[in-house]
């Protein structure tokens, strides 16, 4: 299949895009690289790219492809909160105008990579698909909205698929320091501490960043019918944890680690456990295979590998917002996070 991938030189796309090359597919990417120099290690593969803001897509910029499988959006709670009306126009609006563009332009499929944050304080029951929304963050409102109006679009020629994934983990070219068990796992080696920010006590879905561009490679090729706007969440039943817990698996991985807590640490408003049965029976060429244990032991061995210290570590390098207000600050970004002049 020939697939237009936005957001590709991001923290997902930097290793689903060398897994859709290897699969056969033909694929062009299309990122501003708001993120360029954050690499880990060798930086993202290259592939064929548009350098084309996503709020500013057009269908001639989809025209050819089989398929659309959108990822760029500002992907963290922190960045979303620090402008909400950017987060909606980004995450929302364009993902919208995009789907728009790449109906128009006779795309046949369209993958948004939705989130489980949009169930947000969900409680401990676990929440299949037809749960009730209850977001606590503009980004996880921006992941419901856009559903909601992309439905819209359906039809017989256009067939929108939503991943709703599991909070994501685990070594990427553009590695991610701002996710609970990469940052779990980085505090751990470089101080000594498995520092947790919250009481522990708050449950999470967690799924590694090669299972989730598995879920996007299977339902990439899935039959129509089976996946035609539908939404799915992306993880494994087994894998839903209390964040103490996670800090337990790093603290019995890293050597030398100790579990501590933040000061005045509190329970987080984001707490849901999630039901990942309906991917697992109606799409059989996804099978996850990762567990937080082997995440962490990947991680520290990326970590030890690439020579990460403390200093690196908690720069702005691998912190999304850190990135974006370091280059606003140095006048490369204006506060709409265009290029500025």
């Amino acid at each position: 299949m020939r697939v237009l991938v936005t957001g590709h030189r991001g923290y997902i796309g930097a290793v689903l895009v060398p897994r859709l090359l290897d699969a056969g597919h033909d694929v062009v990417g299309l990122d501003v690289d708001l993120y360029r120099g954050c690499d880990f290690g060798a930086p993202p593969r290259a592939v064929k790219g548009l350098e084309v803001d996503v709020r500013a897509v057009l269908p001639e910029h989809c025209e050819g492809f089989d398929a659309v499988i959108h990822l760029a959006a500002l992907s963290n709670d922190p960045l979303g909160d620090m402008n909400p009306e950017l987060t909606y126009d980004i995450n929302h609006r364009a993902s919208v105008r995009l789907a728009r563009a790449a109906k128009e332009a006779g795309v046949a499929r369209f993958l948004f990579s939705s989130s489980c944050s949009l169930y947000g304080a969900g409680g401990d029951a676990p929440l299949d698909e037809t749960a009730a929304f209850n977001p606590v963050t503009p980004y996880g409102e921006s992941k419901i909205l856009t559903e909601q109006d992309v439905t819209k679009l359906a039809d017989d020629d256009f067939s929108p698929v939503y991943l709703r994934n599991a909070t994501v983990y685990g070594a990427s070219p553009r590695l991610r320091a701002d996710l609970v068990v990469n940052n779990l796992v980085g505090y751990a080696f470089t101080t000594g501490e498995v520092l947790i920010k919250s009481d522990g006590s708050p449950w999470r879905p967690l799924v590694h960043v090669a299972d989730v561009c598995a879920a996007f490679e299977a339902l990439l090729t899935a039959p129509r019918e089976v996946v035609h706007d539908q939404a799915f969440n992306v993880g494994r039943n087994a894998e839903n944890y209390r964040i103490r817990d996670v800090g337990a698996i790093v603290e019995q991985v890293v050597p030398n680690s100790k579990v501590t807590y933040a000061p005045g640490a509190s329970p987080d408003t984001r707490n849901y456990r999630v039901d990942f049965s309906k991917i697992e029976r109606l799409v059989p060429g996804f099978r996850p295979t990762w567990t937080v244990k082997q995440g962490v032991e990947e991680l520290l061995e990326a970590y030890r590998r690439t020579g990460l210290t403390k200093e690196s570590f908690l720069g702005p390098r691998f912190y999304r917002i850190q990135t974006v207000k370091g280059r606003q600050a140095a006048g490369e970004l204006d506060g709409d996070l265009r290029a500025a002049g």
